[in-house]
């Protein structure tokens, strides 16, 4: 028998130490890497204690067989003394996929709610497979091919160094609006295809985290008024300056934008973004910048700051996020939330605790603890819960209150009784008083359980949900950005009478290919990369052949979007993240983060101030 090192990660995401793992003997079976996903992936029901990994991803109902298929599968059981498994009484399941192009390792571990969770690597660096990280068929190989010559074209220099990407590289001669510019949150599945593919191209990625840091010390005016300090650009380009005769950058914090609106979330994904790069390449060099330490700091005090807030969630306006025109999300967003909560723990990962460094590690804790607490508890809705809302009663006042904000039941939309299945859940899109908009939000639920905001029990169930809902939330071009649209008199009122986001189009029910990613992100932590694989599947038969669109409209996505502009670079860029982790299931730990055991659950107290 043959042992293994197995590197071990926390729940934060850091690095161990190396243990042992001990093999079967090798039988070589001859299969490709869809039955090797076959043979590795169980889904495990939410409800089911039983540790053994069954699953039924096409239609057939298997047991995870302890065979180590060389060159393809290499599932390793750790030997127990006690017959119990590695952790928990479980088993852990080692293994390693090939295809030709390079070796891939990866530890999946069932779980009773999450089903098959990855967690720890085996002698494999995080990065791509294969040249540019194809993968084992023709055509999906050529269609990599060219999204990496397509992306080539897009590059951003600025005084001979790549900084970023342009939005897109439409070359029909229509108006270019901003999309000649690099945007933050355009940039980040970009950033990601670079960081995964195996020849790493970490340099743009460094590049334009320093480049963006620069941009957020300038003064930040619009009419007048002078924005945060630690704000981030929506997005800038390089111009050349004809007086001094050099090229120079230009931010744009808003005050160019539809709507005027600051961009929220551009901090938080480049905190985001700069924990991938020092997660894939080890530079702790970089965040250790005091620019950076401080360019860190700066965004987090912006959203940790005292004020009339009797909520941990973030008051964000319409338009401050990727849905950047006015959609009904003013208020408390879950997509803000979600994102709020994933830059707080990769920022807690990168921070030093020198100077107030350590004051400001002890605010996010308590705020992370405080946050998920509020998240998980009044934005979750499954078929239980809407039956709770349903009978509530209103007017409550006291702390005993059930229904903590007065939401009127008369206020739950019909659609949503007919969506709903027995089976799955997810987090709705706001709360606040007195309201609750029952619309699914796809990116702020990806980056729930990416983040570990959702429970496992929860992750399963958003999976489960996608499942019952793939006629609508999927469709014929994956994925629906919101649903359900808004229509006619309230389409009006909302998002007063956007031409362009009409009914099942770009904000408002469109389909957007960038989600890829995050879609295929979710499913591999689940343990359910078959519902990725089904989705890329559906992707690759017309995305390349549309010219890489920006969205699709229609109820399931049928059409290229009636403005949208082609060769969109994140459309392009989100397929290359989908494959790189589809094909090499460890590039997920550059974007995920494990559940953390330390975030303590808030005991409920009574107020200070109340009295009897």
């Amino acid at each position: 028998m043959s042992s293994m090192s197995a590197l071990d990660v926390t729940g934060d995401g850091s690095e161990l130490s190396s243990g042992n793992l001990q093999s079967e003997e090798k039988t070589e079976v001859p299969v490709t890497v869809d039955d090797a996903w076959k043979n590795i992936v169980r889904d495990v029901s939410s409800t089911s204690s039983d540790s053994d990994i069954s699953a039924d991803s096409v239609g057939n109902t298997g047991r995870l067989r302890k065979d180590n298929v060389k060159l393809s599968v290499n599932v390793v059981f750790p030997s127990s003394s006690d017959g119990e498994g590695a952790e928990n009484g479980e088993s852990e399941a080692v293994a390693n996929i090939g295809n030709g192009c390079g070796k891939i390792t990866s530890v999946l571990k069932p779980s009773p709610s999450v089903g098959v969770c990855l967690e720890n690597l085996l002698d494999s660096p995080i990065g791509g497979s294969g040249k540019n990280g194809g993968g084992e068929y023709g055509s999906a190989t050529s269609m990599m091919e060219e999204a990496w010559e397509q992306l080539s074209r897009s590059y951003v220099s600025f005084k001979g160094q790549r900084v970023g990407t342009i939005a897109a590289i439409d070359d029909t001669g229509s108006d270019t609006l901003n999309y000649n510019q690099v945007f933050v949150r355009d940039f980040v599945p970009f950033g990601l295809a670079c960081l995964m593919k195996i020849d790493a191209d970490v340099d743009i990625v460094k590049n334009f985290l320093l480049k963006t840091l620069h941009l957020q010390g300038w003064e930040k005016r619009i009419d007048n008024f002078t924005l945060g300090e630690g704000v981030m650009p929506a997005s800038f380009k390089v111009i050349q300056d004809p007086i001094r005769q050099k090229e120079v950058l230009q931010a744009d914090f808003g005050g160019s934008a539809i709507g005027r609106v600051a961009p929220v979330d551009s901090g938080f994904w480049w905190i985001i973004l700069l924990r991938s790069y020092t997660k894939c390449t080890h530079d702790y060099s970089l965040s250790e910048l005091p620019e950076v330490q401080r360019g860190i700091k700066l965004i987090l005090n912006l959203c940790l700051s005292d004020g009339f807030d009797t909520f941990p969630t973030l008051l964000c306006a319409d338009g401050c996020s990727m849905i950047d025109r006015r959609m009904g999300v003013y208020g408390y967003p879950i997509e803000i939330q979600a994102l709020f909560f994933f830059a707080l723990r990769c920022a807690r990962q990168l921070l030093k605790p020198e100077h107030d460094g350590k004051e400001l590690i002890e605010r996010i804790d308590k705020r992370i603890t405080a946050l998920s607490y509020h998240i998980q508890n009044y934005y979750w809705l499954d078929f239980t819960q809407l039956n709770n809302i349903y009978r509530y009663k209103t007017e409550e006042y006291s702390h005993t209150a059930v229904n903590k904000f007065n939401v009127i039941p008369e206020s739950i939309p019909d659609w949503v009784f007919e969506f709903m299945p027995l089976r799955g859940g997810y987090f709705i899109g706001n709360v606040s008083p007195a309201r609750m908009d029952f619309r699914w939000f796809l990116l702020g639920n990806c980056i729930a359980i990416l983040s570990s905001l959702a429970t496992p029990a929860q992750a399963t169930a958003v999976m489960d949900l996608i499942e019952e809902r793939w006629a609508d939330l999927i469709g014929e071009m994956p994925l629906k950005i919101t649903y359900p649209a808004l229509e006619g008199h309230e389409w009006k009122i909302v998002t007063g009478c956007d031409p362009k986001n009409t009914r099942w189009s770009y904000h408002n029910g469109g389909s957007w290919p960038v989600l890829l990613w995050l879609l295929t992100a979710a499913s591999i932590k689940t343990g359910r990369p078959q519902i990725a694989k089904r989705a890329i599947e559906l992707v690759e038969q017309r995305l390349s052949k549309d010219g890489w669109p920006e969205y699709y409209d229609g109820i399931t996505g049928r059409y290229i979007g009636k403005q949208a502009r082609k060769y969109q670079t994140w459309s392009i860029a989100g397929y290359l993240v989908s494959k790189l982790m589809i094909e090499n299931p460890s590039n997920l730990l550059i974007i995920s983060l494990e559940e953390d055991k330390k975030i303590a659950k808030p005991r409920l107290t009574r107020s200070a101030s109340w009295t009897y």
